[in-house]
């Protein structure tokens, strides 16, 4: 086992993916796409072997259906069916380090593709968005430099300074101009906003358990090797949980605009509210009775 398993980020080998590919005379992948589906089908409940995903119909579902959508928010000018791409390239290296059967490979290449069509129209959907995803794309929408960690703070102030019809109508907004598809025939509203904040809620908490099982697995492995305990796990389980929250915060990052999700946490918890059970409960009792 390689020292740097022991971290909690995944350490995908997608320079060694993509070298494989090269030499190959491939279309090249995009890496950005690439890196990220290393880590999230690390992170996924399926099994690694020798550093590799292994690869099912379920894991590849999970991934594009279920899963992309939740954390990531490519940029204007990367193409969103990269992703199937890069599940695609993974299946046949898989396939040439003989992980996989021809039948295998054909079948998992022809789910990559369509299931990597459906993730890519999934990413416009309205009503899917978490808010790192949300604000990423209204900050490219307004053109700030996603680069500059300051340029994006500077837009964020500005912004929490509108009022909250205000911030709804830039939301709206973005439909017209075609970032994002109508999310339904209600629009944003405040049960829209419950919607996103609980959907955001859920996805970080998926990725802090993801993380932790993933160091739990590697640390069982650890263990049968005689090696001893790493420091990310020798301490109290709430310093293990504050430390893979801190990780999620930098991954959903990596995947939207670095540092904005720490933003919208440490910084702006106004523009993405997540609500809890009082919150919940408050909005639900105010619907009309059906």
């Amino acid at each position: 086992m390689n020292d740097q398993d022991l971290r909690l980020a995944p350490r995908t080998r997608a320079a060694e993916l993509l070298a494989w590919a090269a030499g190959q005379d491939r279309a090249p992948v995009a890496e950005r796409p690439l890196r990220t589906v290393l880590a999230l089908l690390e992170l996924g409940e399926g099994r690694m072997h020798d550093g590799w995903p292994e690869l099912t119909s379920n894991a590849v579902e999970h991934l594009l259906y279920e899963r992309l959508h939740l954390y990531v928010q490519p940029a204007p000018e990367e193409d969103p069916l990269a992703y199937g791409d890069a599940v695609r390239l993974l299946v046949d290296h898989q396939r040439a380090a003989k992980r996989l059967n021809a039948k295998r490979q054909e079948r998992l290449h022809a789910e990559a593709e369509w299931q990597g069509e459906v993730a890519a129209g999934l990413l416009r959907r309205a009503d899917l968005v978490t808010w790192p995803r949300l604000y990423a794309v209204l900050l490219h929408a307004h053109d700030v430099d996603v680069t500059d960690l300051a340029a994006v703070r500077d837009w964020l102030t500005g912004f929490a300074g509108l009022g909250e019809e205000e911030r709804l109508a830039g939301y709206e907004a973005l439909v017209p101009t075609g970032w994002l598809d109508e999310p339904d025939e209600q629009g944003w509203g405040p049960g829209r906003v419950l919607s996103v904040g609980m959907a955001t809620d859920g996805a970080r908490r998926l990725l802090e358990q993801g993380l932790m099982r993933r160091s739990y697995r590697n640390l069982a492995e650890l263990t049968a090797l005689g090696r001893p305990m790493p420091d990310e796990l020798a301490g109290g389980f709430e310093e293990f949980e504050a430390a893979a929250a801190e990780v999620a915060l930098d991954l959903l990052g990596e995947w939207t605009v670095a540092g904005l999700p720490r933003l919208l946490v440490e910084e702006f918890p106004e523009l993405a509210p997540e609500p809890g059970a009082e919150e919940i409960d408050a909005y639900l009792a105010q619907l009309p009775a059906e």
